[in-house]
């Protein structure tokens, strides 16, 4: 059995594909051929070091995955062979609220204490796996767990419901979820990139305004394209300064999902400006499994299909995460397994 491991050292120049035991499922495990593993940023700054710097090496790396069920231990009754599933992210969390326990990012996969989905055969324990719809393939399936998942709850979480107006930045893959799913609420999107080509992209994916952010003021153009009124949400994928940008883009008593942190973890903002505009802003972490069967519904009902920019096989698990990394793709960057 082959798996990728982080051995060594961080950094994505220290991941080897190396040859293992192929596991056997034991009572309440589900043995699965994983069939593919989708990239998300917060793989890449786990393999860098910077989410958990003491996390102990080696271990398999990457949060999110698919594959068939090829066995099942005794006790278990969800699942059966040639059951096709994905996995999850936040397992303890079936539903209801968000609670301490479910904090804890060491316990999540992909992250050194949980190995993760690199790797061609895994045993789960049953609640760790969702089943999936036949109309998804598995490199579709294998984009939910996070991005897809982020994305619906930011939006859900932020009330979106039809004629409301829904400010996005970047195209990367919860955005592109998110202008998916907004579109399907009944929602107006707007779109931010510094790719001309990728906001043409969007706009076929149904933007209803797009901004360059190279050649504009992101604040200026969202005012112009709400008629001053600003959105009701801004899904906050950048994090950092770019918070405060999003504060000055939303209506008064509007909302900011803050999902990401690709410009970084700390953000200053104008408590003045948030007081005036009575703004709610919620940090967003993925969601439930009951949250997981929600998206999965509406995907089946709006015949949604992840947008996938680029697939890897195994071997170039580093060259897939350098192109995520220098944030070329529009959407999923997938490995096949």
């Amino acid at each position: 059995m082959k798996h990728v491991v982080l051995s060594r050292d961080f950094g994505v120049e220290n991941l080897s594909l190396e040859s293992g035991t192929k596991p056997t499922p034991k009572r309440d495990e589900v043995l699965v051929r994983m069939k593919a593993a989708a990239l998300n940023f917060v793989d890449l700054a786990m393999i860098k070091g910077l989410l958990d710097p003491h996390a102990k090496l080696p271990f398999v790396p990457v949060a999110d995955g698919s594959g068939q069920v090829e066995a099942v231990g005794e006790g278990v009754s969800g699942f059966k062979p040639g059951d096709r599933v994905a996995t999850l992210y936040i397992p303890s969390w079936p539903g209801g609220r968000y609670k301490q326990k479910h904090i804890d990012l060491a316990i999540r996969p992909g992250a050194a204490l949980v190995p993760g989905q690199l790797c061609e055969y895994k045993a789960f324990h049953s609640d760790e796996l969702i089943l999936i719809p036949d109309a998804l393939d598995y490199a579709e399936a294998a984009t939910l767990p996070i991005a897809g998942l982020t994305a619906w709850n930011a939006l859900v979480y932020g009330g979106i419901k039809a004629g409301n107006s829904v400010l996005l930045h970047g195209t990367g893959g919860v955005s592109i979820f998110a202008l998916q799913f907004a579109k399907a609420f009944g929602a107006r999107v707007i779109i931010t990139s510094g790719d001309n080509a990728k906001l043409e992209r969007a706009k076929s994916l149904g933007a209803d305004g797009v901004i360059n952010y190279r050649t504009a003021d992101v604040g200026d153009a969202v005012s112009r394209l709400t008629d001053g009124q600003g959105v009701d949400l801004v899904v906050e994928t950048l994090g950092g300064a770019n918070v405060q940008r999003s504060l000055e883009a939303v209506r008064p008593e509007g909302s900011i999902s803050v999902v990401g942190f690709l410009n970084g973890i700390e953000a200053n903002i104008n408590l003045i400006t948030l007081n005036l505009r009575r703004v709610t802003v919620r940090g967003v972490s993925v969601g439930s499994t009951e949250d997981f069967q929600d998206m999965l519904a509406a995907i089946a009902a709006d015949g949604i299909r992840p947008v996938i920019d680029a697939q890897f096989d195994l071997s170039q698990v580093a060259e897939a995460f350098r192109y995520l990394e220098a944030g070329k793709h529009f959407g999923k960057v997938v490995i096949n397994i």
